[in-house]
């Protein structure tokens, strides 16, 4: 823990003095900032593990998903404020794809290399719940894809609203069936103080972090060379999901399936149903206005990854073959990004 509270202030600091120091490669800039949003997610991570010892894997997974997607609603703020929109709106579409496809895979991968017989066993109901979530989020979208541009903003405004309402019913119906979790005899690594202190410090630094990490962003593209789609759907949505993509692979290495699933699936319903449409209605008093309205070429993959999510992990299990398809079918979209 020392370790990496040490790593994470160190990185930070780093990430500060380059952004504001004058001469500094903004290559470099990106380079650091995105490690030290590795490194805090890393510290979030390990907070909420002791925090989430007196809860239950509900709780705990909804939790670690609304931490672990803080440092991406700072980065899409910052963002809009810059005038970033394509950045922005490629990021959280990226974040759902991210964790619904690659993150998914690898922890489907990692559990199922675990299991004695292959198979990854999971409760079937959250993972179904997801992708309930995302279909309604799809729908929206399709809409208002179809509209061509007329009206999209009121429309969106209005499926905001609607689509968080819907989360709402579903957090609360979903939370009241959480189960309490077995006493863990384990001595905590943390008081309770302690890692709430850490959480609040953490998602702070994060705020300052992605603020540096958009700043260094567009210069990066035009140096490398990067599509503002690739950079948008690939490297910022997985810098931003961090948490996610570290806590969930470990779980699921560990044999604590619930809890990987837990966090995985709470992210991608939470980007979809809760982030997304509450950024909608935030970008209203920032410099760029977010909207629903996509590129068709996202909405078909927005709307394939839904059917993909279910069909793989609707019934409660999975394997290695079907981890390594939601990993390649990620690879492909990367693919397509890369040429945008």
């Amino acid at each position: 823990m020392k370790a990496i509270l040490a790593a994470a202030a160190l990185l930070t600091a780093l990430a500060g003095v380059v952004r504001y120091a004058s001469g500094v490669s903004h290559v470099l800039a990106f380079i650091v900032a995105t490690l030290a949003l590795a490194a805090l997610a890393s510290l979030v991570s390990l907070s909420i593990e002791q925090v989430g010892r007196r809860l239950g894997p509900a709780a705990t997974g909804l939790l670690q998903a609304t931490v672990g997607n803080l440092p991406e609603f700072f980065v899409v703020i910052f963002a809009l404020n810059a005038g970033a929109h394509t950045v922005a709106q490629n990021a959280i579409l990226g974040s759902i794809l991210v964790n619904a496809l690659l993150v998914l895979g690898l922890v489907i991968v990692a559990g199922a290399l675990k299991a004695r017989d292959g198979i990854m066993r999971f409760s079937p109901r959250l993972p179904n719940d997801t992708a309930t979530l995302l279909l309604v989020a799809s729908f929206i979208i399709i809409l208002v894809g179809l509209t061509h541009g007329r009206h999209s903003k009121t429309i969106s405004i209005v499926g905001a609203i609607v689509i968080l309402l819907v989360y709402a019913t579903w957090l609360r119906q979903y939370l009241m069936s959480d189960d309490l979790p077995e006493r863990d005899e384990t001595p905590p690594r943390l008081k309770q103080l302690h890692a709430i202190s850490l959480l609040v410090l953490a998602g702070t630094a994060s705020a300052f972090v992605s603020d540096w990490f958009i700043h260094a962003l567009g210069p990066t593209i035009k140096t490398l060379h990067i599509s503002q789609a690739f950079a948008g759907l690939v490297i910022v949505a997985i810098a931003g999901n961090a948490v996610e993509n570290v806590s969930g692979i470990v779980l699921a290495a560990k044999g604590n399936s619930e809890l990987a699933i837990s966090i995985v699936k709470n992210s991608v319903g939470q980007i979809a149903a809760f982030l997304y449409p509450l950024l909608v209605l935030v970008s209203l008093l920032t410099a760029t206005t977010l909207t629903f309205s996509l590129a068709p070429v996202y909405i078909g993959a927005l709307l394939g990854t839904s059917v993909i999510v279910w069909q793989i992990t609707g019934d409660g299990e999975a394997t290695l073959f079907e981890g390594t398809a939601l990993i390649a079918t990620f690879v492909i979209l990367a693919t397509v990004a890369a040429f945008e």
